[in-house]
């Protein structure tokens, strides 16, 4: 009598009793999906981050107004936006007709690393360009023997305040002639009887120059002693604007350009 013989199963060697499991798949497939998702935003934050860094090298920077040297075009206060790509060099005419770079032009509201302490930033007018002859005669400024024509400018004197430490100063209202050498700039601030400018510590070189004032993006009322603590007091001189923010803010000079 014949016997039946029973079939065999052949397994394969690549089968896992786990998979036949719905759940044990699932949750292969969560795991797998929230990895994916924290790479995501781990790359992101990453992309993020060094964009904000190469625009603020390169592009634009914030930089806020601790003085009066300004006034009255900037006042203590007024928080800007400076284009630091306006005047990258070129290497080719190519370049220079693509991008939006140009030269330095005089009235060019600018940022630079001041001369004696390039850690410092200032912010000036531009004067006198490169070759150009400059003095000063009872407050007037004369580039190559013409009157320069300055609509901007602000005499504090004659406003009846006190010229706060530059009255005394006899190159504050006159200055002999000076040729502006290649490469550099005569500055100066708007309100020249409190600027400390190239009257005073000599032209400025172009290397030192970060970018040109674009917009006020925010302006907030405050005296100069806010912008010169550190430290401890500092902190606490920013946490004091939050009950303040919106009586001190002075709305009117919202995304005002800076001419």
């Amino acid at each position: 009598m014949n016997r039946k013989t029973k079939p065999k199963v052949v397994e394969s060697k690549d089968h896992d009793p786990k998979s036949a499991n719905p759940k044990s798949a699932n949750k292969d497939t969560d795991e797998g999906f929230e990895k994916s998702t924290l790479r995501e935003y781990f790359e992101s934050i990453c992309v993020a981050v060094i964009l904000a860094l190469f625009i603020r090298t390169f592009v634009f920077q914030a930089f806020k107004i601790p003085t009066g040297s300004m006034e009255n075009n900037l006042l203590i206060g007024d928080h800007l936006i400076v284009n630091k790509m306006l005047y990258s060099p070129a290497p080719s005419g190519l370049e220079s007709s693509i991008a939006p770079i140009r030269h330095v032009r005089r009235h060019d509201v600018v940022v630079f690393k001041f001369p004696d302490d390039p850690k410092r930033d200032f912010i000036k007018r531009v004067i006198g360009l490169p070759g150009e002859r400059v003095r000063i005669e009872n407050k007037r400024v004369y580039i190559d023997d013409v009157l320069l024509d300055e609509p901007y400018v602000f005499f504090q004197d004659d406003a009846g305040g006190p010229a706060l430490g530059f009255s005394s100063d006899s190159m504050r209202d006159s200055m002999a002639e000076i040729i502006v050498p290649e490469g550099h700039y005569f500055m100066m601030g708007d309100n020249r009887d409190n600027s400390h400018d190239s009257r005073y510590w000599g032209t400025l070189d172009g290397d030192l120059l970060k970018g040109r004032a674009l917009v006020i993006y925010w302006s907030y009322e405050s005296d100069r002693d806010a912008y010169t603590k550190q430290g401890w007091q500092n902190v606490k001189e920013v946490l004091s604007v939050i009950p303040y923010f919106f009586t001190n803010t002075r709305w009117d000079r919202f995304f005002h350009l800076v001419r």
